[in-house]
């Protein structure tokens, strides 16, 4: 009898009005990752736990469909389909409709100023903005630049750039940085970095809040919706 991929539990679609049997084709391409140029049949059912003949049938379609190439070695690799998917998600993919809506949710959640910064040179430019509803609050705009080696936003940038020293180690190490006072008096700032294919640096996702407002629950929030705006963009938040 056929086993269910180890992931089955938590992403099967089935519980949804999903097919099994389509999450189980789906699972042989997500077992693709980065750095594979191709795989053997016994890598593949290693990786998605599905036994070798239900491997070989879903492979049969994926072939069909042009989404998986078996090489004349006997492996196999992604298809051209899956280029011309991709070239068509790019040309339709638009930053703004992706990060927006974590930042109107940051601000929901906090009462606080969310922002995504993106390096410019030597500063770092505001490149989407949601302001705190809150009288008192960081009021800053989209298209402002501010200084890369202050400010929480800065210093993440600069961690996947040319950061050296402790600070940096510390937001490579946790994926989140909170600093009081680093870049304007009794303001405090939360980054987290995000991350696109290839677990290339996209940016910086930030919230601002006065440091008299500041508690550890918002650096929580910050991450995690770095790490959830990383895989909306297709990257890896790393572990």
């Amino acid at each position: 009898m056929a086993r269910y991929p180890s992931r089955t539990p938590e992403n099967s679609s089935a519980d949804k009005g999903g097919v099994i049997a389509v999450d189980r084709a789906l699972s042989l391409l997500c077992a693709f990752q980065l750095g594979d140029t191709d795989l053997s049949l016994n890598e593949l059912v290693e990786r998605t736990e599905l036994v070798k003949s239900t491997t070989l049938r879903m492979l049969t379609s994926l072939i069909h469909f042009g989404l998986i190439q078996k090489t004349s070695d006997g492996r196999y690799r992604l298809g051209a389909e899956v280029a011309r998917l991709h070239n068509i998600y790019m040309t339709s993919f638009s930053l703004e409709n992706v990060v927006m809506p974590h930042l109107r949710a940051m601000v929901e959640e906090t009462q606080e100023s969310a922002s995504f910064h993106v390096r410019q040179g030597d500063h770092r430019l505001v490149l989407y903005r949601v302001n705190s509803p809150q009288l008192v609050a960081d009021q800053g705009r989209q298209g402002d630049l501010l200084p890369l080696q202050s400010g929480a936003g800065g210093r993440v940038l600069t961690a996947y750039e040319s950061g050296r020293g402790a600070i940096y180690d510390a937001i490579q190490r946790d994926k989140v940085i909170a600093l009081n006072g680093d870049r304007v008096p009794d303001l405090s700032g939360i980054s987290s970095p995000v991350f696109g294919p290839g677990a290339k640096l996209v940016g910086a996702l930030t919230l601002t809040v006065p440091t008299t407002r500041f508690h550890d629950k918002l650096t929580d929030i910050v991450r995690k919706h770095a790490h959830d705006l990383t895989q909306d963009m297709g990257g890896t938040f790393p572990a």
